[in-house]
């Protein structure tokens, strides 16, 4: 099904600087603070490649691009990134805990190089709605600089784990020692995969599987588009291919938080609030920060329940009586699974029927509830606290054909960029 390779990636050598001070979060995660916070810790941090920055004397909005590209050429030139010796998988660890939980998680990918396919093939599942903004400028870069420069985080059926142990137990080079960010306390590793035995295995067992993308359809998207500039070719050719880290879906360290909704308007009074949900839900008056604890318990007896935050440290949990009723309620195509879910009921119940409020620019997200909570202390008028669906959800919508809205996924935590970079012309 899925077409794998190994592949001779680019990585930071060590002259360039300690390896945390070159990372970072992935392009979209990041604000414009953010972004510019990255930069100043090192003239070689990976976002001066992937959010290239516009100056006040660029004769148009593209120059950034070519920067960009220039950048990367003269990073190679100069030996900031070299070259693998040899072609390899680069199995990649995160070892970290969840805010409130003594626990360690570690999450085992693979990065590797995926050949791109039109997703009616059904090889490459997607699961969430994207925006064509987005791909334009991802378009952008990977047209100017001819590499892919971030991996995107793809899934895989493993019902008995055992492509999950063929990837974890596969001899490797430690090729980024373990470091911590400071930010997160995350603990990251990285090994290069090089076995020729480990490398058939690996090929010969995820060749078998189908991938779902978890994080990075944008940038699927447009790797799909820039393939399809090439016209028809004999053989494969490096526009084929592009870099995900690749994970099994029973990886004990797969988690998937929920991502809150912080509302910018109310255009009703919190008592009227209540009153509406009151019809499908049950309402249970709680302190704002208690909600999340509140809507995790009665999500994991299978209850779906929404937390709202309130002026002043009041707050309630609203637990659906009907989920089905409701979801009868919710007009246009879908299923009835899509449209149980909590972040259907929510944009398209609650929201858009009992609010009245449609599109996407009268809420912003965040994936941490104290950041809900206080959004509403200074100054919102309501936040709505979710449970996260779960990965089996995002498996049945993605094999229905079906996709989730956008942002109804946090996968935890983020890959980081920078470990290793590809370009096509090593193909």
């Amino acid at each position: 099904m899925a077409t794998i390779r190994p592949f001779r990636g680019l990585r930071f050598d060590a002259t360039a600087g300690p390896i945390s001070e070159l990372v970072a979060p992935p392009y979209d995660v990041l604000s414009a603070a953010e972004r510019d916070e990255y930069a100043g810790k090192a003239p070689h941090n990976i976002v001066h490649l992937t959010l290239p920055e516009q100056q006040s004397d660029d004769r148009s909005q593209f120059v950034k691009y070519a920067r960009s590209a220039a950048l990367l050429e003269e990073w190679r030139r100069e030996a900031v990134l070299r070259l693998e010796d040899r072609p390899c998988f680069y199995r990649y660890t995160q070892t970290f805990r969840l805010l409130g939980n003594e626990q360690d998680f570690t999450r085992t990918t693979l990065i590797v190089l995926l050949k791109v396919e039109p997703y009616e093939k059904g090889v490459v599942l997607p699961h969430e709605q994207t925006f064509p903004k987005h791909k334009e400028d991802r378009l952008r870069v990977l047209e100017a600089t001819r590499s892919h420069l971030e991996c995107i985080f793809g899934l895989f059926e493993d019902d008995d784990r055992s492509a999950h142990a063929l990837v974890a137990q596969a001899p490797g080079e430690t090729v980024a020692p373990e470091f911590k960010t400071s930010e997160d306390g995350i603990v990251h590793k990285l090994e290069a995969v090089s076995d020729p035995g480990s490398v058939k295995a690996i090929i010969d067992k995820l060749s078998e599987k189908r991938l779902w993308i978890a994080d990075g359809h944008h940038r699927y998207e447009t790797a799909l588009k820039f393939r399809e500039m090439q016209g028809e070719r004999d053989g494969l050719i490096a526009e084929d291919f592009m870099m995900m880290a690749v994970c099994s879906m029973t990886d004990p360290g797969l988690v998937l938080l929920p991502t809150h909704r912080i509302l910018k308007k109310l255009p009703v009074a919190p008592d009227e609030l209540r009153k509406r949900m009151a019809e499908a839900f049950s309402i249970e008056d709680c302190p704002s920060n208690a909600l999340a604890g509140r809507i995790g318990a009665y999500g994991a007896q299978g209850e779906k329940a929404f937390g709202v935050a309130l002026p002043g440290g009041s707050g309630f949990v609203a637990t659906l009586k009907d989920p089905g009723r409701v979801a009868a309620q919710i007009g246009g195509p879908g299923s009835s699974l899509l449209k149980e879910l909590d972040v259907s009921i929510l944009h398209s119940y609650i929201f858009e029927q009992l609010l009245g409020l449609t599109g996407l620019d009268f809420f912003g997200y965040t994936r941490i509830e104290e950041e809900a909570v206080r959004a509403v202390e200074n100054g919102s008028p309501a936040s709505f606290l979710m449970n996260p669906p779960t990965v089996d959800d995002m498996r049945q919508i993605a094999l229905g054909g079906e996709k989730m809205p956008q942002k109804s996924t946090y996968y935890y935590p983020k890959l980081l960029s920078g470990l290793v970079v590809w370009s096509l012309k090593d193909f």
